[in-house]
């Protein structure tokens, strides 16, 4: 007997990022949106505004967006699972007024940050045990704890500010890299960008963070550690955060207890507006880094166009809601067009024909 072996026909992909040509995985996203978006914004900027250009402006941008981008790089493995934290600005002011205090009570820069980070960590441990292994809604939790940290900032400082640090320090804070117009603060931006570019989409731990975002009971029945991996996603916000809150204070040489406020929503507006989802499961941190390049230069742009602070506000205000609603006006827009496709392919002289034909046979069987 002899058997002739029939190719196989190639399975298609079953993702249907996948089912598309690879020019369009790459352009056809909301992070390439995100980031043509800001390429347009900054040269606009650079040729209709007098005063935004030069390595002077792109130096001092760098040195007001690093802490959001500091803190939104936790943020965003935080929000892809499914969860928030309203709680790292305040975690900021904490560890400002912490620096202070302890120097000004004789321990060194150094020593006083190392507490401040432990601190930190001990802040985002307490959310996370909350919202991990207690069950807590990270929402209500966080709001509380902004509350609690924020509180704990000015009651240990109240009112007055602390402003004697060394100027090599402060000089630090501000310095450049060689004669570059890049700060120092580049630096370890981009070794925390590279870890967790590489903790996210190139680890177990980081599909992991997908999975839980999708689904937290198939990630669990899956072998995922929902509990810890939330837990410990916390704590790296809370340690994130407390080294924020460090470089804030030596950049302006002030520690205070109200150091920072309101910087959680231009943080969550910046990763939002770089395609991660409010929903959990989707982003990408090169859409994240755009999107605070893209606040920090529209900030920048309108001071030096003499927008008020309040209009400036709004404008971001204006753009996180946009970015939320996003989200489902595609999946919205995806499903109504393959609705459409569907419909039409059923309504197709072939698929009656076919239809037909086995309405023709079984009756004759």
């Amino acid at each position: 007997m002899t058997t002739t072996d029939t190719p196989r026909a190639q399975a298609d992909r079953t993702y249907p990022s996948y089912a598309k040509a690879l020019w369009q995985r790459v352009l056809l996203t909301r992070e390439f949106a995100v980031i043509a978006l800001l390429l347009i914004v900054f040269f606009y900027s650079r040729s209709e505004i007098p005063n935004f250009d030069g390595p002077l402006t792109i130096y001092y941008l760098l040195l007001d967006v690093a802490p959001i981008l500091l803190i939104a790089l936790p943020m965003t493995l935080v929000i892809i699972t499914g969860e928030i934290d309203l709680s790292v600005a305040s975690v900021v002011g904490l560890s400002s007024v912490l620096v202070g205090d302890l120097h000004q009570g004789g321990m060194s820069i150094p020593m006083a940050a190392l507490v401040a980070i432990l601190v930190g960590v001990l802040c985002g441990a307490f959310n996370g045990f909350l919202v991990a292994y207690v069950g807590l809604p990270s929402l209500a939790v966080t709001i509380g704890t902004l509350a609690l940290y924020r509180g704990l900032a000015v009651g240990l400082l109240g009112t007055t500010a602390i402003t004697d640090f060394p100027e090599k320090w402060t000089d630090l804070a501000k310095d450049r890299i060689g004669d570059s117009s890049y700060p120092v603060i580049v630096i370890p931006i981009l070794v925390l960008v590279i870890l967790f570019v590489l903790l996210l989409h190139f680890t177990p731990f980081g599909r992991g963070v997908f999975d839980i975002g999708l689904n937290d009971e198939a990630a669990h029945f899956s072998g995922v550690n929902v509990a810890r991996t939330k837990f410990w996603l916390f704590v790296m916000a809370g340690a994130v955060s407390a080294f924020a809150g460090i470089y804030f204070t030596l950049r302006f040489g002030s520690s205070r207890g109200d150091n920072a406020t309101g910087m959680e929503l231009q943080v969550i507006a910046a990763v939002l507006l770089g395609g991660v989802s409010i929903f959990g499961g989707r982003g990408a941190l090169h859409g994240v880094l755009a999107g605070v390049l893209l606040i920090g230069v529209l900030q920048s742009a309108l001071r030096l166009d003499d927008v008020s602070a309040n209009v400036i506000n709004i404008i971001i205000g204006i753009l996180l809601i946009a970015s939320v609603m996003s989200t489902s006006f595609l999946t919205f827009v995806a499903r109504t067009t393959a609705g459409m496709k569907r419909r039409a392919s059923d309504g197709s002289p072939e698929r009656r024909q076919r239809q037909a034909s086995a309405h023709h046979e079984g009756n004759n069987s």
